[in-house]
């Protein structure tokens, strides 16, 4: 990519001191292209070599680059929340990629794709997992996506244990608020949601509840869900820090309105959190 002064961006870092945004954001792209020049936003620069500029110094030099997130933490929570927008399907597979180049498997991804169809509906985790079967095509590994659990007796009973872990009250509440209206749809929150996605392998129960606050956040549509994941994530042992660093990771993949009403509902969590001496 050559920037709008013409010069090489890779001997710009190599040159640029330790704390400079484009170095470290460049070192950053790198890590997750696997490629030693990243030639990702060559067709951005020429036509707009400013973006393509920000994209590397805020995109991976303030926001990806910050502590907080493991690198699997960050590439699983951005895939995710691509997958539910269902809008970008080229940066998805790019993401898909980075996940692998940074230690993901491609079981991790499946899962989370699969998980996805709880928040963002079927089609856009079958779209996803289009654009996986294309990546891992170009990505051979040595671990099996493909897994076909038991399917066994019990839905409701293992699933309302989940839910009881996860949610606790919230969302034993939530299904029980269905029952004079719609008790078929608590009965499949239960059996389906918790039965048949949360008890699946593949992914632990911190890092799916990490995930859905990154697709609540971005899909802007789920406030009331999003605070009863935040409280769930810190039920299992997420930090607030943790927290804080997946919604600021979603400013740059669903825009900062999303980004700060997620600030807004973490707030408030955060509170009551203090109010009741719970640490987290």
């Amino acid at each position: 990519m050559t920037p709008a002064d013409g010069s090489d961006p890779t001997d710009r870092a190599e040159s640029a001191p330790a704390d400079d945004r484009y170095a470290r954001g460049l070192a950053a792209l790198r890590t997750v292209t696997g490629d030693e020049r990243p030639a990702l936003l060559d067709s951005v620069a020429e036509i707009a070599p400013d973006l393509a500029r920000m994209t590397i110094e805020f995109g991976y030099g303030d926001i990806w680059s910050r502590p907080g997130l493991t690198p699997r933490q960050r590439q699983l929570a951005t895939v995710a929340a691509l997958a539910a927008l269902g809008n970008a399907a080229p940066q998805l597979r790019f993401h898909i990629a980075g996940a692998l180049n940074v230690g993901c498997t491609r079981r991790e991804i499946v899962e989370t794709f699969i998980h996805t169809t709880v928040y963002a509906g079927f089609p856009a985790a079958l779209n996803a997992l289009g654009a996986a079967r294309e990546v891992f095509a170009d990505h051979p590994a040595d671990d099996d996506p493909v897994v076909k659990e038991p399917v066994d007796g019990g839905r409701y009973e293992r699933g309302l244990d989940a839910l009881r872990t996860v949610d606790g009250s919230d969302g034993v509440r939530v299904v029980a608020t269905l029952d004079d209206i719609a008790p078929d749809l608590g009965r499949y929150i239960v059996e389906h949601v918790f039965g048949d996605i949360y008890c699946r392998t593949g992914l632990d129960l911190v890092t799916r509840e990490l995930l859905t606050i990154a697709i609540c956040t971005a899909l802007g549509t789920a406030a009331p869900q999003l605070r009863i994941h935040i409280r769930a994530f810190l039920r299992l042992g997420g930090t607030r820090t943790e927290v804080v660093e997946t919604l600021t990771q979603m400013a740059g993949y669903a825009g900062f309105p999303a980004a700060l009403n997620g600030v807004t509902a973490a707030r408030e969590i955060f509170t009551e959190h203090d109010a009741a001496g719970t640490a987290g």
